[in-house]
């Protein structure tokens, strides 16, 4: 059973998210502050956060930089907040989702299960997993520990960061549409979504490539998508 932690100040909200998780198989436990949350997604092991962004004590900004820090789960954010540079810096800091507030539970549950379910199949299932390295030119990804390494030094990257090398590593010289790209590593709609995969692929650059302004792996078809050269 799936274990996730909503970090929700309004426990009215947390408790219908959690009835409803909880009914989709779920093992779901509720913080109301944002020290509180943070402690517990520190000590103990989750499959899945829920965070709301604004939090007393600790805001969701921070506790998503310090979970990423630590820990390699799926981070889903929420927030009432509409502006773009908020679902920007979540996902700069590693969130793997934004979602806006109002949203309907159904959607909730079902971005839920769609993260657990990438998650589980980019970390050891499924026949693009089989082998355990990929090396292509300076690059070599360990699936077993989800480790990616740059000329052998070990470069940390966020889960979703993670999973969109993996998939590009998999499929080289192929040229694919932002959209395409949300819905193989999101895996759902990408409608609205594409400054997503456009933040992801900037701060992989800023990782993996020695000049993020002329990428030598991943790089920008003006107008179609991006490719990954090998």
């Amino acid at each position: 059973m799936k274990r996730i932690l909503i970090v929700e100040d309004e426990l009215v909200i947390g408790e219908v998210q959690k009835d409803y998780l909880e009914a989709a198989g779920c093992a779901v436990e509720i913080a109301t502050s944002g020290d509180v949350g943070l402690a517990k997604a520190l000590a103990e092991d989750y499959d899945l956060l829920i965070l709301d962004l604004m939090l007393p004590k600790v805001d969701g900004f921070e506790i998503c930089r310090q979970i990423r820090a630590r820990k390699n789960i799926p981070i889903l954010m929420v927030s009432a907040r509409k502006e773009d540079i908020d679902k920007i810096r979540g996902l700069g800091l590693g969130a793997d989702d934004y979602m806006t507030k109002p949203f309907s539970v159904g959607e909730l549950v079902a971005r839920v299960k769609a993260h657990l379910a990438r998650y589980d199949r980019l970390t050891g299932s499924g026949h693009a997993a089989r082998a355990e390295e990929i090396r292509l030119r300076g690059i070599r990804i360990d699936k077993p520990s989800r480790k990616t390494y740059v000329n052998e030094a070990e470069v940390p990257l966020t889960s979703k960061e993670y999973d969109l090398l993996l998939f590009l590593a998999l499929h080289p010289n192929r040229v694919f549409g932002k959209d395409e790209l949300f819905e193989k590593i999101w895996g759902l709609d990408a409608n609205g979504d594409t400054a997503t995969v456009t933040v992801y692929i900037s701060k992989l650059r800023e990782k993996i490539e020695a000049d993020p302004s002329k990428p030598q792996y991943i790089e920008t078809i003006w107008g179609v998508g991006y490719r990954f050269n090998v």
